[in-house]
């Protein structure tokens, strides 16, 4: 009788929310789709906990118990997600090691994931050298915020509190060709989780101080995107927008981790979350126009906690540095902290260099790890051979290379291409490098 019972409120609860959801459907254009997105999450979650009573009658489990497991499994996975290759080498002592580049778990591989970061660092910050509760010193506001850490992502987070802007102190000149990244967690305050967003600006700004310079459009020109409960765009040029779009499928979840990266060719723009690419905009930039400032922009409640920030000048030409110059340094393979497991991330950079083995098909290559400082010396020499001989693997596993045309090796901390002084200097030195044997 009990289960006959449950069994007909989840059948009306169904129905009565699906009638909600239609009424919902005719509010109009963008808080339409807001409201729609809204109430389709509740309905999910609604019959989720429907079916899982029924099921538990009928099965006796408790769903609970498993629910508990499953959370408590998704937390040790969720421990593994800092990128290292922005971030330190510090605890590279205390990974095990694993038997053999075979057993390890492969890259998953985004076949239309065409990101390569930049070659040169031109600004890092990952808020490491920023004692937790301070502001970091390479930003400003005229809001508020505090460097801290959690319990599901490890590292130091940047996290960004009230009502204003967060820019980089005093702006940064930027090129024709550059690429940004970094990782963010929303953690939205209050109770509506459902509708939350930040802004993330890239403009060209008079006075890069200015928190008010333009108001609503800053500087003489730009882009505005905001990220939260959709994806959305609109550009700008002496005062008047020229461009608008949404993107209502790249929706984040409060406290999952996302990684944002753009990638700015002259007049186009790519914006990519995580590895799908929601924005490809070829004209959306007035030729020869300058960057010189980013920021973030904060609602009430936005709150979002930035790592891993990353700014980096022109792209590798990999057929010319590999073929013509012999060696090739590449910043765009990424592994978990302290770890030699490639990312998927690391999909665009892998693929151009694979294009370029295969398009010569008679040279061999030595693929070298390198760490930063941080850590002990023994470690890093370990952690640095280990990562080599993992993206040997991953080029021949996910690339067609044969494996004997590939060797790897590792050499820590001993060759820095900079002081190891600042978390931008670090970032230089922990690198990848294909040499032409």
């Amino acid at each position: 009788m009990k289960l006959l019972f449950r069994l007909f409120f989840l059948a009306s609860f169904v129905f009565s929310v699906s009638c909600a959801s239609a009424q919902i459907i005719n509010v109009g254009n963008r808080v339409e789709n807001k409201v729609v997105n809204r109430v389709n999450n509740k309905i999910d979650r609604g019959i989720d906990k429907g079916l899982d009573a029924v099921e538990d009658d009928i099965t006796g489990n408790n769903h609970k118990k498993n629910e508990s497991k499953s959370e408590k499994a998704t937390a040790e996975t969720n421990e593994q997600v800092n990128t290292d290759n922005a971030t330190s080498d510090t605890e590279a002592a205390s990974v095990a090691k694993p038997a053999s580049p075979q057993d390890k778990p492969s890259m998953q591989t985004y076949s239309k994931y065409d990101f390569i970061p930049g070659e040169k660092v031109i600004f890092f910050d990952d808020f490491t050298e920023t004692a937790v509760g301070d502001f970091p010193p390479d930003w400003n506001t005229n809001a508020s915020g505090e460097v801290t850490t959690n319990n599901l992502f490890p590292g130091n987070w940047f996290k960004m509190i009230g009502y204003g802007c967060v820019l980089i102190d005093g702006g940064i000149k930027l090129p024709d060709n550059f690429t940004i990244e970094f990782d963010v967690i929303p953690h939205p305050s209050g109770a509506d989780y459902d509708n939350f967003d930040f802004g993330f600006y890239l403009y060209g700004a008079e006075n890069p101080k200015d928190f008010d310079e333009g108001g609503a459009i800053p500087g003489t020109g730009g882009i505005k995107m905001n990220f939260g409960s959709r994806a959305t765009y609109s550009a700008y040029f002496d005062g008047a927008y020229t461009i608008d779009g949404i993107k209502d499928e790249a929706v984040m979840e409060v406290d999952h981790k996302y990684r944002l990266s753009f990638w700015i060719q002259k007049t186009r723009l790519r914006v990519y979350m995580d590895q799908v690419k929601i924005f490809d905009l070829p004209k959306v930039f007035p030729t020869g126009f300058v960057f010189n400032q980013m920021r973030f922009e904060l609602g009430d409640a936005s709150n979002p906690m930035v790592t891993n920030f990353r700014v980096a000048a022109g792209l590798p030409d990999m057929r010319s540095k590999l073929i013509t110059e012999g060696k090739l340094v590449s910043y765009g393979i990424y592994f978990d902290v302290n770890k030699d497991v490639v990312k998927p991330e690391s999909y665009g950079t892998l693929k151009g260099i694979a294009d370029v083995l295969k398009e010569n098909p008679a040279v061999r290559v030595k693929i070298v790890g390198h760490t930063d400082s941080d850590g002990a010396d023994a470690a890093n020499l370990d952690l640095s051979k280990r990562r080599g001989e993992s993206v040997k693997a991953e080029l021949v596993k996910n690339f067609g290379i044969d494996a004997s045309r590939l060797e790897s090796d590792g050499l820590g901390e001993t060759k820095p291409v900079s002081p190891n002084d600042t978390p931008s200097n670090k970032a230089m030195n922990r690198r990848v490098e294909f040499i032409k044997l």
